[in-house]
């Protein structure tokens, strides 16, 4: 499930998580993504100590056989920690889907813990870039999730999910125990204050804050790759 930062991401690895035929693993790509860029995000030195950093071993382990003997091996991947250098062809070994939600809401939110230096934080234009290659490469158009539509109906949307990765739905996605897990990258305690005392998706609520002048161009850029991918989403 490739994501940017500041959506619903976590929450959609807490319904995964809930199913017992599914090992989850949170954005298994940060580690190497920190180590290579050098970008002062919060608890970065704690990152790449406590997470495997070679990229080689990440792929190894993210394409052999799922943990723990379960069936669905759910990876939740912040597009933005595809770097360009990473070689792409592991990636036809996986199945794609994607989840967006509207720029200037994820920019609003994102500002509160981070400060972004280019469009590219956000993760969009790598959004669409991986979404392209999976379609260019698989001839078939991968599932895209809008936030808002998961939100508004998280048992239809994650239904409409379901059904396109030939997968079974149940009804245990739909509301999971509060609290951190094992599987949370170290970084949960500064990213995960709301989900951790979730239960289920929240309703949808919009966010009304404005964008700062100086970052609109972040969320105008954000906008183009927003608008091609969310013409292909389930709904």
């Amino acid at each position: 499930m490739w994501s940017g930062p500041r959506n619903i991401s976590t929450a959609m690895m807490r319904a995964w998580g809930n199913r017992p035929d599914t090992f989850v693993c949170d954005e298994p790509l940060y580690a190497h993504y920190l180590r290579q860029t050098g970008l002062d995000h919060p608890v970065a030195a704690e990152i790449i100590a406590r997470h495997e950093a070679d990229i080689e071993k990440v792929v190894a382990w993210l394409t052999g056989d799922v943990p723990e003997g379960r069936r669905i091996f759910y990876q939740k991947h912040m597009s933005h920690h595809l770097l360009p250098h990473i070689d792409r062809q592991w990636l036809g070994r996986l199945t794609h889907c994607f989840l967006i939600r509207e720029p200037r809401a994820v920019l609003t939110s994102y500002i509160r813990k981070n400060t972004p230096t280019s469009s590219a934080d956000l993760g969009f234009p790598q959004l669409w870039e991986i979404f392209d290659w999976v379609r260019q490469r698989s001839g078939a158009t991968p599932p895209v999730l809008d936030a808002r539509d998961v939100l508004e109906n998280p048992r239809r949307l994650l239904g409409l999910l379901c059904d396109a990765l030939h997968v079974e739905f149940t009804n245990a996605m739909l509301s999971w125990p509060p609290g951190l897990r094992p599987t949370d990258g170290v970084w949960a305690r500064h990213w995960y204050t709301e989900v951790e005392h979730s239960t289920t998706f929240r309703p949808y609520a919009p966010k009304l804050e404005p964008v700062p002048p100086e970052l609109q161009d972040f969320c105008d850029e954000s906008q183009e790759y927003y608008d091609r991918l969310y013409a292909h989403r389930l709904h």
